[in-house]
């Protein structure tokens, strides 16, 4: 079997909301749920086979002993945003691999859904001083010079290490990024956890690594969402009565999320039935696969 489906890793942080139970299908007895990390080998939330030989077994756990892939590229999550996340920054990988032992983290976020007037900050409105930077994180004033961007349903973020951001209340995302676990908190809006306590701040680690230059403009390629050197998205839209083949399969891995509607997965052999939330990682060595029925589907390679 080359079409394994993955059962998430789910996440309860405070700013989640149920959205992902209901609407995406995502099975989990806590709330909120924050995230659900759908393709994910990084020990701060294993992704688990659902279905074959290999069912009950971590993908991690497969790779490992099957494709002889000690640490994989790629981590992809559901985001509810019930509430706004902190402000926040990610490292480059040779900072992260010096201060945390691990990989830096540059991502993409896809607007599956945003309520009327749901916003992200990205970045800064313009180039700031780190002195000025430093001042404004410690005196609470950092929002006032943040770049403020509503979103829409179907938007493109592609979020380069060192780029200042955060989600805000109302958003629903995807999520894909480097294997990789390290935030540095710079903002929490005062807010405290279940245990009472405000969560930790990273302000001398994010004044070394912020690009505190407005960002990059990046505009996706139509359907053709993101390239880099870490991994490479593209939205699928197929059509009741046509089927859509993913070929070349061979030397790396295929990952396939729906987020909209339902259809079926073959490879010739084995068949896969899939709704909206669910997601099934392609072996390398697939070759090609068939893809039939009604849905909305990020293919990441």
């Amino acid at each position: 079997m080359s079409i394994f489906k993955l059962k998430p890793a789910c996440k309860d942080y405070l700013w989640g909301g149920e959205r992902l139970k209901k609407e995406y299908g995502i099975e989990y007895a806590g709330e909120p749920l924050a995230e659900a990390w759908v393709l994910s080998c990084h020990p701060d939330g294993l992704s688990v086979i659902e279905n074959g030989e290999y069912a009950g077994t971590t993908l991690k756990e497969y790779l490992e002993k099957n494709e002889k892939i000690r640490e994989f590229p790629v981590l992809i999550k559901l985001i509810d945003a019930k509430r706004d996340l902190s402000i926040q920054v990610h490292p480059d990988n040779e900072y992260a691999m010096s201060h945390e032992g691990q990989k830096g983290k540059t991502e993409m976020w896809y607007v599956l859904d945003a309520a009327p007037g749901a916003f992200i900050y990205y970045g800064f409105k313009k180039e700031i001083s780190k002195d000025e930077f430093d001042k404004r994180i410690r005196e609470n004033t950092l929002l006032e010079v943040l770049n403020k961007v509503y979103v829409n349903k179907g938007d493109t973020y592609f979020i380069r290490p060192g780029t200042l951001h955060a989600i805000g209340a109302g958003c629903l995302i995807a999520e894909v990024q480097q294997n990789s676990n390290v935030t540095y908190r710079i903002y929490d809006y005062d807010r405290v956890g279940a245990d009472g306590k405000k969560r930790e701040l990273h302000i001398d680690k994010a004044l070394d690594v912020t690009n505190r230059r407005p960002p990059k403009p990046y505009t996706a390629d139509g359907d053709h969402l993101v390239s880099c050197e870490y991994f490479t998205i593209g939205l699928l839209r197929l059509e009741e009565g046509k089927i859509q083949k993913i070929t070349g399969i061979d030397d790396s891995f295929r990952h396939l999320l729906i987020i909209s509607g339902s259809c079926t997965v073959t490879d010739g052999k084995d068949t896969l039935s899939l709704n909206k939330g669910d997601s099934v990682i392609l072996t390398a060595g697939t070759g090609e696969v068939n893809i039939s029925g009604n849905a909305e589907i990020l293919e990441t390679g």
